[in-house]
């Protein structure tokens, strides 16, 4: 009660501390760097990763990708690599005129040493950088490439595609939050009471949402799925504290005429109900933490440290405004448009066998379309990004005209000896789909004599340790057979030299492919086991626990197994994080009920006027908690053209429906047939509740 009172005394130092604190964090929001590139949260120990490193210190070579040139001529050509040459970061641009003068016809070469420059009326060129994939100053290079060359020019590979990437993010975020701020600010002003009441409550998230941002600075950066995301779900999960403060403030003034007293009192009850709130949704987001993919670190830190700073806003900024701008909010009040449930509260509790038999009905065909979900999913990040944008139309030039969906490193030990590397590559060439091997021993050493090479380009494929070797393959990244191609390179790989590394966008994937699914399992039973310790201490119960959770599993059954119904293919990361994220977010709902339940049945009422209490009390929160969730998240799922975050968005906003809806009649039907276990499992309520059943 004493911090309550400091609260309300304090409320204009809190307001002009709050407004004074947005200056810095805005300043923290906007220089914290973003990263695209989902393959630098692979673990450090991983071969693909180790080997990426190699490639940067010893050759100098980070990034990497495929120009495609259209109707030029040699002489050019020639004059665009040139160009090329010498934009900031590039290090090696590798083509016919790096071994050759480009006035010597190119036909006269052999028919597979032209075919790796030139097919019809298009001719390839391979571009290194001296950065890594997803740099700033790469991007920047890409830039620059595609702003000396024509229409006909079409640049390729990861970095491209990461570059693209963020200049769409850039153009959509602002968008994202305006949407999901104003479909909230509209469900609010629809379910709450007030005019005004939905602009107070924005403006106090809004703070938390910019310190959050802000405090990121510290984290060194954050994934662009963060930054997209993390806004919008902290809005939407963190809504509900603010509905808690406002329901209590008005309660209290039933009560009392002093409005200062009445706010104390209502932070008080708040504060008490909000944290217990908190720590499920944060418990779902640390759970992230686990994955040894560390995006789920980079978004799981973000969000719980957002939830707490929504808390802290929750129970500071807001009673302040609530209380500086009293007299408009009361005047800008109005009647609730949500009724009473009376007649819906009974008629759950009558017909709860039925609703039971749903609940065993609908659990099979969810859990087998949830599990399937799992397996379709996909990693490739050109699929999440429109069909019209630079780098798809690249990908799929340079995958029509060449036969290139894909390109893998290979590094070998230098001591490994000439006659040894060559029946290596010579095994990796007639491996089912490798187009091309290029190496010192393959097509470069077909096309010059080893004795002559220029020393630019032995340097660009040998170092004092190792020897470079460039593997196109006509399938695509993250695809079954690109996997398997993998398998076989590693094989033979392993076979002449067991030090050798194989490195590049589809192996990287192929990692990323195994961990996640290992993930994805941990995840699940960490966030599981986390909310049931929470709820059993916040209950004081053994047999709730498996209830409520059961109810809210449920509903991520049905969320996660409709893809698999509708013929949908999720990114990889969707389901990992909305399981998580549906069950610390919306098991709230089932718990507000609980709780009501368990006090009506303490107070002497029978199971099924207990069951019916609870639901005629808590319906109205649980709608307007699963409507602000859906309005925050709806909209954003609809705008963007990034699937990853339309994907996530939608599973959200899906999610919040199906638990609110599983919440409201599953949860009810679940009370009343297991009300004699719940009485002997839970403190506090064996005496009376054996007196009353």
């Amino acid at each position: 009660m004493k911090f309550a009172k400091g609260v309300v005394k304090s409320r204009f130092v809190i307001l002009i501390a709050a407004i004074a604190l947005c200056v810095p964090a805005l300043f923290g929001m906007l220089n914290t760097r973003i990263n695209y590139d989902m393959l630098t949260y692979l673990p450090k120990d991983m071969d693909t990763v180790k080997g990426q490193d190699i490639l940067m210190e010893d050759f100098g070579k980070g990034a990497f990708s495929f120009v495609v040139v259209e109707g030029m001529d040699n002489r050019a050509v020639s004059e665009l690599a040139d160009k090329i040459r010498v934009v900031d970061h590039v290090e090696t641009v590798l083509w016919y005129d790096s071994f050759m003068d480009v006035d010597v016809p190119m036909e006269m070469l052999p028919d597979r040493v032209y075919d790796l420059f030139n097919k019809g009326d298009c001719t390839m060129l391979a571009v290194f950088f001296d950065s890594s994939t997803s740099a700033d100053v790469t991007m920047q290079a890409i830039k620059d490439i595609r702003s000396v060359c024509n229409k006909d020019c079409f640049v390729s590979g990861m970095s491209a595609l990461v570059t693209d990437l963020k200049a769409l993010c850039e153009k959509e975020e602002p968008v994202y939050v305006g949407i999901a701020v104003a479909l909230a600010a509209l469900s609010m002003m629809i379910f709450l009471d007030g005019w005004l009441v939905p602009f107070v409550f924005l403006a106090s998230i809004g703070m938390a949402i910019l310190y959050n941002l802000g405090s990121n600075y510290f984290l060194g950066e954050m994934s662009y799925i963060t930054k997209a995301l993390s806004a919008v779900l902290q809005l939407a999960v963190t809504m509900d504290y603010s509905i808690f403060l406002w329901d209590a403030y008005n309660e209290k003034l039933e009560k009392m005429d002093d409005h200062k007293e009445a706010m104390a009192y209502a932070i008080k009850d708040t504060l008490t109900s909000v944290v217990g709130s908190s720590i499920t949704t944060i418990a779902g987001f640390i759970a992230l933490c686990f994955m040894s993919f560390t995006l789920g670190a980079d978004l799981g830190i973000v969000m719980a440290k957002g939830v707490l700073l929504g808390v802290i806003g929750c129970v500071t900024i807001l009673p302040s405004l609530i209380l500086v701008l009293d007299k408009p909010l009361l005047k800008t009040r109005h009647k609730a448009i949500l009724p009473k449930p009376v007649k819906l509260s009974g008629a759950i509790v009558k017909i709860f066998p039925i609703l039971l038999a749903v609940f065993v009905a609908v659990a099979i065909p969810a859990y087998y379309g949830y599990s399937n979900t799992q397996k379709e999913v996909y990693y490739d990040m050109g699929a999440c990004l429109p069909q019209d944008i630079e780098v798809v139309k690249a990908d799929k030039k340079l995958s029509e005209t060449f036969n290139v969906a894909s390109t893998h490193m290979l590094l070998t030990d230098s001591k490994l000896p000439e006659e040894e590397t060559r029946k290596m590559l010579e095994e990796m060439q007639g491996i089912e789909g490798v187009e091309k091997v290029i190496g010192m021993e393959t097509e470069i050493g077909a096309l010059v004599p080893e004795s002559i090479i220029p020393d630019k380009v032995r340097d660009m494929l040998e170092s004092d340790n190792w020897k470079l070797v460039i593997i196109n393959s006509a399938y695509p990244v993250a695809s079954d057979a690109v996997n398997a191609q993998i398998d076989e390179i590693n094989t033979v790989l392993k076979k002449y030299d067991n030090k050798g590394m194989l490195i590049g966008e589809a192996p990287c994937m192929k990692d990323m492919i195994e961990t996640t699914g290992h993930d994805f399992e941990v995840v699940n039973i960490v966030s599981i086991a986390a909310i049931f310790v929470i709820i059993m201490i916040v209950e004081k119960s053994i047999s709730l626990p498996f209830i409520l959770i059961s109810v809210i599993e449920l509903a991520i059954f049905i969320n996660l197994g409709l893809p698999h119904y509708l013929g949908q293919t999720l990114p990889f990361i969707a389901p990992i994080c909305i399981s998580t994220i549906q069950l610390g977010a919306t098991v709230d709902y089932a718990i507000l009920m609980t709780t009501r339940y368990k006090s009506e049945r303490k107070s002497g009422a029978d199971k099924k006027e207990a069951v019916r209490t609870a639901l005629m009390t808590s319906i109205g929160s649980i709608i307007v908690s699963g409507m602000g969730l859906f309005a925050a998240t709806f909209g954003v799922a609809v705008y963007s053209n990034i699937d990853i975050i339309s994907s996530m968005c939608m599973l959200m906003a899906r999610g919040a429906i199906i638990s609110m809806v599983c919440v409201i009649f599953i949860l009810p039907a679940l009370l009343l047939l297991c009300d004699g276990l719940v009485i002997h499992t839970t403190l506090g309520m064996s005496k009376k509740g054996e007196v009353e059943s």
